[in-house]
């Protein structure tokens, strides 16, 4: 199978030279069968309307600047370094703008293999990443000759000297302007079928370093913000596999991420491991797979 990038109507407006509507329409292209299951890790407050099955490690946090979660489908807490899901569970893996945020990079991409038959990485490039980086970003990624070249960084900013000199002056011009007008250019967009091909220069390097404590800040919600907001959700709505999410059992997609055993049972408020007793909560639908307590058997 030939994985296609962009979609007709992408490809068309990057030709003319509208790369900012073509990247915003990147959402709505997952090169799919009607009837594959998809899965989106990390998909936070904004996940692309094809995936079928959501998961987050977190409710609320700073990683996503605390948009609230959304979980207007089956929707699984868990960590992606070990993935709730049985193998080869789904066709396949939606990961945008959370790979870069893992201190264990080859784990992570063990577990997309795992689960998934196929699959889509997004992520700033490594470029953007070292000259404009994130508190809570562990890799700069960039990818060379379709291998994503990965590297594990020592703390959330490499130079902090040249960074306070580009945010002096050069940041607004680069976030405002030219990264809105050209988003393809500074972003990694990956697309693979049965093997992840990757490359970590620096295995030895620790990147579990525990980031900056910031007090929390809800980003105030612009009149434009709130308008594109409504846009985005009226059109996950009309483009979601409503229906077919709505009937989704994920109880036979599940293994027990205490002991990986695939026999579970589910309560009104709790999925239980048949094997080791864990016993993980449910909490309005949402199963959280990264609470699990052990139970008497």
């Amino acid at each position: 199978m030939k994985i296609n990038p962009e979609s007709t109507p992408m490809a068309w407006l990057r030709k003319h030279g509208f790369e900012s509507i073509a990247w915003a329409l990147r959402r709505f292209h997952t090169p799919v069968a009607p009837s594959a299951l998809v899965l989106e890790v990390g998909a936070g407050g904004n996940p692309y309307p094809r995936a079928n099955v959501l998961l987050d490690a977190y409710e609320a946090t700073r990683e996503r600047h605390w948009a609230p979660l959304t979980s207007d489908r089956p929707t699984v807490l868990g960590f992606v370094e070990n993935l709730p899901f049985k193998d080869h569970a789904f066709d396949f893996v939606i990961a945008a703008h959370v790979l870069e945020h893992s201190a264990d990079p080859a784990r992570f991409i063990a577990e997309l293999q795992r689960v998934a038959k196929a699959g889509y990485i997004e992520v700033p490039d490594a470029f953007m990443e070292r000259i404009n980086p994130y508190m809570d970003h562990r890799l700069e990624i960039t990818c060379r000759d379709n291998k994503l070249v990965i590297r594990k960084k020592e703390s959330w900013q490499h130079d902090a000297e040249v960074i306070d000199l580009y945010e002096d002056r050069v940041k607004p011009v680069l976030t405002g302007d030219l990264i809105p007008r050209h988003p393809f250019e500074f972003h990694v967009r990956y697309y693979w079928e049965n093997e992840i091909s990757y490359v970590i220069v620096n295995l030895d390097t620790d990147a579990g370093w525990t980031a900056p404590v910031v007090a929390r800040a809800a980003p105030a919600m612009t009149m434009v913000g709130r308008i594109r907001q409504i846009t985005r959700d009226f059109l996950r709505g009309l483009l979601s596999q409503r229906q077919r999410n709505a009937t989704l059992d994920l109880l036979p997609l599940l293994r027990c991420t205490t002991c990986h055993a695939t026999s579970l049972s589910r309560t009104a408020d709790a999925v239980h491991c048949v094997k080791c007793g864990t016993s993980f909560p449910v909490r309005k639908s949402v199963v959280a797979m990264n609470e699990g307590q052990k139970v008497a058997l």
